[in-house]
């Protein structure tokens, strides 16, 4: 095997020129402090790898799906756009190991990064020429050099800044020119910050234009199926490669007349948009291209993307797509948000159901029938969810009710099959009195505890409002010290403490009640409700609402809530 040695300059004159993307290649994930910590390795003299490159030849760059580096990296619309290949005629590369780092050394000499905190920020990368390069050898984790991602050069404290945009340096050929580029701004520093700036800038450039901060091995071979084996193991350390990349990839190379690598990132898009938002990835579309074409087997693995189940796919993708969209919209409608999704593969029988219905329009159907199998869905998918019953062996668990519904008809006038889909998952369709007990347990932003506290409004309309878990009591008067000034003694305490965040405590209130509610003492706030909606939040009626009186009030609101959720059946 034969490395050959690179310099930075070298791989950024080739981006988007000569060296591009395969399909084969997840995204661009690295956030700007991994950048940041690359571009003090080179400076710091540390190695930053190896790149494994495959020399694509001219007569088949056609057959394969190539794509861009991204230059200006957004957080909001993070893909890659694919590369036009029609006006070059010649062998091109494609990097199978080191498109993280190349793509960082893109955006951090030639780009941009735009993110969100607080508000979104485009950013470019900067190095603090006044600061000195201290190693702390205690801490070898800590950066030598003040790399940053900043909106502007502007000084933002009181230490010495002199911000320089690292791309800059690309400019120049000789290191010289740069420094005397910077003279200006350099005239009114002490001779000591004159001559630490002086030598940033010389070091940036030797480490960019000179130095040999690397070595690439180009892969020769024509043949798929060995790139695709040299690609997994590359990329077997370091950051996971997730099955949906080189599933993607694959289906990219065989789908014949779509581009799958763009239809399945924007269904995915398309899917987290509805209503209040999801999160839903590229691995449940690629499971649900699996389930949804009811002839391939459904286990999660290289080996089912085959040619020939691909073109399957392929030609079912649009019934896929309408059957997981009516199934989100619908889910949306149930109330069931981003955080009570919390088992995503319970959707897919669903959405198996609903493709075999053929009613499109299912989650917006006032008919009976609809109607009906609409709460039988909404139970199950609840029951299924609370119950784990997607624990453990899921794709066993999937077949058997994929099996069920491939079996039975499912037309406008078959209900939801939910007795047989409990019967096979050996769940009931209601609670006992442990799981009651258990469900009691559940804790403020728990795993499960939206979904529980959406059990206890069966009459609201849920469609695309956005509601808060809410401690009925507000959780900032149970502090020791607040409690003890109530001149609480211990035990008291230790069972307020223990009560306050737990589902008697909680609520679902909609966001601008919410926001009204804010810490109000519960018994000044609850004074303003009226008796609908002490009804629809299962608040007792007791003589007092009083902090004094909070035990009585955890006491008769969860025989409410036992009574609520025995009444499920």
């Amino acid at each position: 095997m034969e490395y050959i040695p690179v310099r930075v300059s070298d791989i950024i004159r080739q981006v988007n020129r000569d060296i591009f993307l395969p399909a084969i290649q997840r995204e661009f994930v690295w956030d700007p402090d991994q950048i940041e910590r690359l571009f003090d390795s080179i400076m710091a003299d540390f190695p930053i790898g190896s790149f494994l490159y495959w020399k694509l030849e001219q007569q088949n760059k056609d057959e394969w799906p190539v794509y861009e580096f991204i230059r200006d990296f957004d957080a909001d619309a993070p893909h890659n756009s694919p590369a036009n290949m029609a006006g070059i005629t010649k062998d091109v590369t494609l990097v199978l190991d080191g498109q993280q780092r190349i793509t960082s050394l893109f955006i951090g000499l030639c780009g941009s990064y735009r993110y969100f905190y607080y508000r979104w920020r485009k950013t470019k990368l900067y190095l603090n020429l006044l600061k000195l390069p201290v190693a702390n050898e205690e801490n070898p984790e800590e950066l030598t050099y003040a790399f940053a991602f900043r909106e502007n050069a502007e000084p933002d404290s009181d230490t010495p800044h002199l911000w320089y945009p690292v791309g800059r340096i690309l400019d120049f050929e000789d290191a010289e020119d740069a420094k005397l580029d910077m003279k200006q701004n350099l005239v009114a520093l002490p001779e000591e910050l004159r001559e630490n700036a002086n030598k940033l800038i010389g070091r940036l450039h030797n480490r960019i234009h000179t130095t040999l901060v690397g070595n690439y091995y180009q892969e020769k071979s024509q043949d798929y199926d060995k790139v695709l084996q040299v690609f997994v193991r590359a990329n077997s350390a370091g950051q996971p490669l997730e099955y949906s990349d080189l599933l993607l990839a694959t289906a990219t190379a065989k789908w014949e007349t779509l581009d799958a690598r763009s239809e399945i990132h924007a269904f995915t898009d398309s899917l987290n948009k509805i209503g209040t938002g999801y999160r839903f990835d590229k691995d449940f579309v690629l499971k649900a291209c699996l389930y949804l074409s009811e002839s391939l087997p459904i286990q999660y693995k290289v080996r089912n993307f085959t040619k020939t189940n691909l073109r399957v796919i392929e030609g079912n993708w649009e019934q896929i797509k309408a059957s997981l969209s009516v199934t989100v919209r619908l889910i949306s409608r149930f109330g069931f948000n981003d955080k009570n999704i919390v088992a995503p593969l319970v959707l897919l029988p669903i959405a198996f159901y609903l493709m075999k219905r053929g009613n499109l329009a299912f989650d917006t159907s006032s008919n009976a029938g609809d109607a009906d199998a609409q709460v039988s869905i909404r139970k199950w998918f609840v029951f299924s969810t609370l119950k784990n019953a997607f624990g453990g062996s899921s794709d066993t668990t999937l077949t058997r009710l994929r099996d069920l519904l491939k079996n039975n008809p499912c037309d406008s006038k078959t209900q939801f099959p939910a007795d047989a889909f409990y019967k096979s998952l050996g769940i009931e369709p209601r609670f006992n009195e442990a799981e009651i007990t258990r469900i009691l347990g559940s804790a403020y932003q728990g795993r499960y505890t939206n979904l529980v506290l959406s059990l206890l409004y069966p009459d609201r309309d849920w469609k695309d409002a956005v509601f808060h878990e809410d401690h009925i009591f507000p959780q900032s008067e149970f502090q020791v010290r607040a409690l003890r000034r109530r001149g609480y003694d211990d035990l008291r305490i230790q069972r307020y403490i223990s009560y306050f965040n737990l589902l008697p405590n909680l609520q679902l209130l909609t966001e601008s009640e919410n926001l009204a509610k804010n810490a109000t003492p519960f018994d000044e706030w609850i004074s303003t409700r009226d008796t609908a909606f002490r009804k629809r939040h299962l608040i007792p009626n007791l003589p007092a609402y009083s902090f004094d009186s909070f035990e009585d009030f955890v006491s008769a609101r969860t025989d409410l809530i036992m009574k609520a959720l025995k009444g499920q059946e």
